[in-house]
């Protein structure tokens, strides 16, 4: 079997959401994909090539006023080319993002993510865990400690930078890294026995 193709294609307005880009490329490596870090305000023509032969392609950005950042939405309306040629159709998909508040309204930019995929014929990858830290035995050291499903959240306090970012919360987004690359080999093989 070929190795599998993980992207990773996010925007990191203050250095937060890339550690969680890293957290998510560390899980899906040590999984065994090829992974590749694509920063979408940069991006290159031969980082669309790359995104175009990735089995899955994992999105990610700060939330900023209740959704993803300027720069990644620019990258989103960018994808429709891709999406007139159905190039990403049947891609794996999955999201992750950090906001300064418990909630700050992350939900939202992960439900973005998840209708970009949608548009594109992707396949969504949710999180898979129970909700961390909703018990008195709980701890926020759990994974999962901010109870999201859709994908991996992450707070920071705002004043403080990316070595601030919660070690459960980097935990989570490895668990992501490798929950789409498990799911993109089960994928895999299926289409091979089909």
């Amino acid at each position: 079997m070929t190795t599998l193709v993980v992207s990773i294609a996010y925007h990191s307005g203050y250095g937060h959401t890339a550690v969680l880009a890293e957290a998510v490329r560390a899980g899906a490596a040590e999984a065994g994909a090829e992974v590749h870090l694509i920063k979408v305000d940069e991006i290159t023509d031969e980082q669309w090539e790359t995104l175009d032969r990735s089995d899955a392609i994992v999105f990610g950005s700060p939330t900023y006023m209740g959704t993803a950042s300027g720069a990644f939405h620019v990258f989103a309306e960018a994808s429709s080319k891709r999406w007139f040629g159905q190039d990403w159709k049947d891609k794996l998909a999955a999201g992750f993002t950090n906001s300064g508040s418990k909630s700050g309204d992350k939900l939202h930019t992960l439900q973005f993510f998840q209708i970009l995929a949608g548009q594109h014929g992707m396949h969504w990858v949710n999180l898979g865990l129970h909700p961390g830290w909703n018990s008195s035995e709980g701890s926020e050291h759990d994974l999962n400690r901010l109870g999201v499903f859709a994908g991996a959240a992450a707070q920071t306090n705002v004043d403080e930078g990316p070595d601030a970012v919660h070690k459960a919360d980097i935990a989570t987004a490895e668990h992501l890294g490798r929950r789409v690359t498990e799911t993109a080999r089960v994928l895999a093989r299926g289409r091979v026995a089909a």
